[in-house]
């Protein structure tokens, strides 16, 4: 099976008082307006980075009240109205209350760190022990409220950040059906991509992305299993970061697949993802990968963020993952062009000689985990749960087809029911291969062939327009060999093609990200490519 079939297939498409407690309503399907509203007003925290905002509390203009407060006018204003690009589906309603005590904490003891007092939005697959729910976008789970907090979401707590809300993503993570749509979910409809609005905004964690693009908050959560962390930051001109498996914890996040599910940043920034993966990380005794980051992960990113960070660094391209749309290939010629320019030395090509070889066999585990993990998660939320099993949840959305099931089905949902224990030869022997032909024989071979420091490709091409009836249009683009390998990968914004961004990624060796942020820092300074949306109802062909 070809990289894109198996994409389309899974989809995955790269397969995750303010006194108003819920916002999202239940099949809302948002992505046609016959009005688009006034333009929005201008946002003064527009394109404002996380060291900007703390320098304006450390100087007492600003207070984590305020921004917080101006946050929430901003997703009434363009997400809820406006443009209404609908990519937050729960609101937490102590969000206020959370940004005065951090207020307090500053006068009286001083900030915790770079996060004290910074609104977070998180994605909706990952578990919180407050006022929100936690439901992947399925009226399954609808008001499943988990016992404790994700270790994610702890971790942001104890770092001083604001969870702002929930963000909306596609349904279970987009791993439902063959023939989904980026971006729809029962319980929250359509997001819309807020540079082109008819147009998709790409992977599971597509709330998140829309979300930090259209500066409704100062970074995002999303997660990942193949592709939507990055495919989403990349069709937002964001900068998203997939970590090494095991750097964060998976406890707490409604799963996908145990073998290459991961969260992380998603930021208009480098330093700001960086800011936010340090937070991220530690070792959680309720997930045993992260063990084997013990000593190789960092609370503080920052300090890798070097402009001169390619000078001398030996970088590959992966060919093979170009030749999916002209103007991507066109423009990836100057940025690597660029890219020697600023001092690296560049191999061209350095292509993974098991690219495609394994697509099958991932799509295979993919299957076999999602029943086991997701089955153990619903029997962890105990007996009040909604729902308690995947079969559980196949046969709600029979009962709820109108609601849940008015475009797509859940093909894959039934496919993964009908596997079988993860004590079976089909799928250890699938593992196995995915392990040697994405590490040993993929990415670790052609690096140590050419002496590498990292590989570059594109992320993925311009966002294809949301269809409903044929479901997403992935056209091409890198994510899968490090997601199968669990090895880390970064998007960077690298243009836009009529309007539409595009994003060039960063991959390499487990636990390479201080090499990775480094590299991407300095592209990133060098180019400085990003732009704030503009809410475009369609394409105009003039750039």
């Amino acid at each position: 099976m070809r990289r894109r079939d198996f994409l389309q297939r899974s989809a995955l498409a790269g397969a995750l008082a303010i006194s108003r407690p819920v916002i999202a309503t239940a099949n809302r399907d948002p992505a046609v307006s016959d009005s688009l509203g006034p333009d929005p007003e201008p946002f003064e925290f527009d394109e404002l980075t996380i060291a900007e905002l703390q320098e304006g509390m450390k100087s007492g203009k600003l207070s984590a009240r305020t921004i917080t407060r101006k946050y929430f006018d901003r997703i009434e204003d363009i997400d809820k109205r406006g443009p209404a690009i609908n990519t937050v589906i729960e609101i937490n309603p102590d969000a206020m209350a959370i940004a005065e005590a951090l207020d307090r904490e500053r006068k009286e003891k001083g900030a915790r760190g770079p996060l004290h007092g910074i609104p977070i939005l998180i994605k909706d697959n990952i578990d919180t022990a407050d006022r929100m729910m936690t439901t992947a976008g399925s009226l399954a789970l609808f008001a499943s409220t988990p016992s404790q907090d994700a270790f994610v979401a702890r971790r942001l707590r104890e770092s001083g950040a604001v969870i702002l809300g929930k963000t909306n993503l596609s349904e279970w993570a987009n791993f439902r059906s063959n023939h989904s749509s980026s971006g729809w979910s029962g319980r929250g409809g359509q997001t819309k991509n807020p540079y082109v609005l008819d147009r998709n905004p790409c992977g599971s964690s597509s709330g998140s992305g829309a979300a930090a693009a259209a500066n409704l908050c100062s970074a995002t959560i999303g997660t990942e299993t193949d592709g939507s962390i990055v495919c989403p930051s990349s069709t937002n001109s964001l900068v998203g970061i997939k970590p090494t498996l095991g750097l964060v914890s998976r406890s707490g996040i409604i799963p996908i697949a145990h073998s290459q599910d991961t969260a992380g940043p998603m930021a208009r920034t480098v330093a700001d993802a960086a800011v936010l993966l340090g937070a991220l990380t530690g070792i959680d005794p309720r997930d045993s990968a992260t063990r084997s980051s013990r000593g190789k992960s960092h609370s503080d990113y920052t300090r890798f963020l070097d402009k001169d960070g390619l000078r001398g660094a030996r970088i590959g391209v992966s060919r093979a993952y170009f030749n999916f749309n002209d103007q991507v290939d066109k423009r990836m010629e100057e940025l690597i062009r660029r890219i020697k320019k600023l001092g690296a030395v560049v191999i061209d090509p350095a292509d993974i000689p098991t690219k495609g070889k394994f697509d099958d066999s991932e799509f295979e585990v993919l299957l076999y985990e999602f029943k086991a993990d997701v089955n153990a998660y619903l029997a962890g939320l105990g007996p009040k749960a909604p729902v308690r099993s995947l079969k559980e949840v196949i046969e709600f959305n029979e009962k709820n087809r109108d609601k849940e099931m008015p475009y797509f089905g859940q093909d894959i949902f039934i496919k993964a029911q009908g596997k079988g224990p993860l004590t079976d030869k089909k799928y250890l022997q699938a593992v196995r291969k995915n392990h040697l032909l994405s590490r040993g024989q993929g990415i670790d071979f052609i690096m140590r062939q050419h002496r590498l420091d990292a590989l570059i490709a594109p992320t993925g091409g311009p966002a294809w327009p949301t269809d409903w009836i044929n479901g997403d249009h992935f056209t091409g683009g890198y994510s899968s060999p490090s997601a199968v390998a669990g090895y880390p990968h970064i998007t960077v914004p690298a243009g836009y093609i009529f309007g539409l961004p595009f994003g060039i990624s960063f991959f390499g060796a487990s636990y390479s990200e201080p090499k990775l942020i480094k590299y991407a820092y300095s592209f990133e300074q060098a180019t400085k490519v990003r732009r704030a949306p503009r809410f475009l109802p369609t394409v105009s062909f003039r750039e």
